[in-house]
């Protein structure tokens, strides 16, 4: 052992001032604040985005554009990734989740018609496009469509 490898025990070093506790020990009166001021007050301070009065970057910055709140959002599922069933099963949302396709069930699923099938497969979803039915349909397969509620 060296005396640069030496080290303090775990706990010897104490990370935080002790404030106002007397002058005696160099941070008692103001305890380190200053001499008045907002930022010397109880609670005072303030907010990491507030630039002085000057009009702040949030409002300076150009707005483009506009968020649709009533924006349905799907689950995307193509029909390249249901090659991993058996031939003739019946597929739902909760197995596409444990077969590691979807993550949740949280949104309605699409099935849209990218890659090839050649397994005849009964798939329920909420929604799919033409080509993915015909696709399905042309291997032998069935799609059926599951009602979900609007607001979600």
């Amino acid at each position: 052992m060296r005396i640069g490898e030496l080290a303090p025990p775990r706990g010897a070093k104490k990370d935080t001032k002790r404030l106002g506790r007397g002058s005696g020990s160099g941070q008692g009166m103001t305890a380190g604040k200053g001499t008045k001021g907002q930022k010397a007050r109880s609670g005072g301070g303030v907010p990491p985005w507030f630039e002085g009065g000057q009009m702040p970057l949030q409002r300076r910055v150009p707005k483009r554009g506009f968020t649709n709140i009533f924006k349905k959002r799907f689950s995307v599922v193509n029909i390249g990734d249901l090659g991993g069933f058996a031939s003739g099963s019946e597929i739902g949302p909760s197995d596409l989740v444990l077969a590691g396709i979807l993550r949740k069930t949280h949104h309605p699923v699409k099935l849209l018609a990218d890659g090839e099938i050649t397994l005849p497969l009964s798939i329920r979803v909420h929604k799919a496009s033409a080509s993915a039915v015909q696709k399905i349909e042309a291997a032998g397969g069935k799609v059926h469509m599951i009602t979900f509620m609007e607001g979600k």
